[in-house]
């Protein structure tokens, strides 16, 4: 007979059967009951990671509270599930179904998989990996993800100065340097610490997908004893410098070379002369054949002409549609003001409501940080849209990174969370000042011809409709088309400073309440204006 000390003495008391309900109740109380999903969550890295070229980077998500993870199928991925970094499934990695990009780039490290916690090294990065990533885990009854952004930076070989000879009464320099990732800055300064401007620079992106930069100075006699050519990589704020000390005896002045070069001037005007009739018994010969070459162009320059014209009657009827449709939305503009209670704690409003900046991380908790975004850096209206139309516009200045648009008052507030209307979030956004995209799911990229200083957001409710303008020309951008399924709430987002030359704050433009307005003008800057048909390069800077 067994015994079983926890278990008092139930066969004198009761009957058999009640003794079997008891026990068999005590066992289903005492065994361990499932984890509800919804209390699963994947924690990754982060909002951001920074990766140099060259080197490796390291992925970690774990899932938070403690799960065996060790039967469960991970998955890391390129902005969408489908495009794989790299696949754990039936305890084992299946490599094919792997992108071919991320082929033996990538390291599995699963000693914690059993305490729910993976890594994942990708080795040998290159700019093309900067991008959004992701790590789903999938079991039987849940499937969580999380989702990051790499970015990007490589700092190149150090700056090599070259004496290419002599011009314009000096000596030109040259200052070359590669492997350098984003686009870098070149500066060259005297012994005084003073810019002097180039002569030339060219800035070109190889195969790889890395910035190759040759710039040059001219020297004057003089002038400087020694000059320094400066490269640095605007992302890590970081630099690499050159010096070279010039004695003036080597600047060109009177010297005996000198002189025996004028000299040798006097004969100049017979070879001037011996090669001008050679060029002209080559010119007589090639005459015909060349006027036959401008016949021909002349009819290409017609057919070309013509379909230009053609190209340019449709995009001036575009651009008045886009344009008729913005004035349109004006007349439904509507005082917008920022929440500061809902502002992430490295953000800073101003006091009247209007505009908002990054400013340095605060450590510490806030009254009221549990209402506030945790993870991302934005903050949201004090008005809220539940029905009618309502328009405003925001000034996003130079600033090379931001997101507007609008989301649900609801959406939650802790956490990673894509913005995508899938997640409540319909949002538009700019990424180091070149590439402008929506989240539609996934990220579309957009083609402005010419980039906005000045964005207009027009919210129609009922017709589940949110559309962008562009104020600096008056053109349509994109619209989103859903249904709304709550109340709605105008969405900034400034990102961090990325070291740029203009970290304006997004700014909350004032607007006549259902009136109109004309197109932004700014004489005192040119750097971007409403395009010319005539002049297809203009704002593409």
């Amino acid at each position: 007979m067994v015994d079983f000390p926890v278990l008092p003495d139930f066969s004198q008391q009761v009957p058999l059967t009640n003794n079997l309900f008891l026990f068999t109740h005590l066992l289903l109380l005492l065994w361990p009951g499932e984890m509800n999903s919804e209390e699963v969550s994947v924690v990754g890295p982060g909002e951001s990671i920074l990766a140099l070229v060259g080197e490796e980077v390291e992925f970690s998500c774990h899932l938070s509270p403690y799960l065996d993870a060790e039967d469960m199928e991970i998955r890391w991925f390129r902005s969408r599930t489908s495009e794989v970094v790299h696949l754990y499934q039936g305890r084992q990695e299946l490599y094919s179904q792997q992108m071919v990009r991320f082929q033996n780039r990538t390291k599995l490290l699963k000693d914690d998989i059993m305490d729910g916690s993976v890594n994942l090294q990708l080795l040998g990065i290159i700019p093309a990996d900067e991008g959004l990533y992701g790590c789903r885990f999938l079991s039987s009854n849940f499937s969580r993800e999380a989702v990051w952004e790499l970015e990007v930076a490589g700092m190149g070989s150090d700056p090599h100065i070259s004496l290419e000879g002599f011009k314009e009464g000096g000596i030109q320099l040259k200052c070359s340097s590669s492997g350098w990732y984003p686009k870098p800055q070149a500066q060259w300064k005297d012994h005084k610490g003073q810019c002097l401007p180039p002569k030339m620079e060219a800035i070109v992106q190889d195969a790889q997908g890395l910035f190759n930069l040759e710039t040059s100075v001219i020297v004057q006699g003089g002038a400087h004893s020694n000059v320094s050519c400066s490269i640095q990589n605007s992302l890590l704020i970081q630099k690499k410098e050159f010096t070279i000390q010039i004695a003036d005896a080597f600047l060109p002045g009177t010297s005996p070379w000198k002189r025996a070069f004028l000299g040798s001037l006097v004969g100049l005007p017979f070879l001037l002369a011996f090669l001008s009739t050679l060029a002209l018994y080559f010119f007589q010969k090639q005459r015909r054949s060349q006027e036959k070459l401008k016949e021909q162009a002349e009819k290409d320059k017609g057919r070309l002409t013509e379909e230009l014209g053609k190209l340019q009657k449709e995009l001036d009827w575009r651009r008045a549609e886009g344009q008729a449709e913005w004035r349109a939305a004006q007349q439904y503009a509507v005082h917008v003001t920022l929440d500061p209670a809902s502002a992430h704690r490295s953000l800073e409003v101003s006091g009247d409501g209007k505009s908002v900046s990054s400013c340095a991380a605060v450590s510490g908790s806030v009254a009221g940080d549990q209402q506030r975004f945790s993870e991302q850096t934005c903050v949201l209206s004090c008005e809220r849209f539940s029905t009618g139309r309502h328009y405003w516009e925001v000034y996003v200045g130079r600033r090379s990174r931001w997101f507007l648009g609008v989301c649900l008052a609801a959406v939650p507030r802790l956490g990673p969370v894509r913005l995508s209307p899938a997640s409540g979030y319909w949002v538009m956004g700019l990424w180091n000042h070149c590439e402008y995209f929506v989240l539609d799911p996934h990220r579309i990229a957009l083609t402005l011809r010419v980039p906005p200083r000045r964005v207009g957001i027009f919210l129609d409710w009922e017709a589940g409709k949110l559309s962008f303008f562009n104020v600096s020309d008056g053109s349509h951008i994109f619209t989103f088309t859903d249904t709304f399924s709550g109340t709605l709430c105008a969405y900034f987002r400034p990102r961090a400073h990325d070291g740029g030359e203009h970290p304006d704050p997004l700014t909350i433009c004032p607007l006549p309440i259902r009136g109109t307005q004309d197109l932004e003008e700014d004489d005192r800057d040119t750097w971007l204006q409403p395009y010319e048909p005539t002049n297809p390069t203009l704002g593409l800077e």
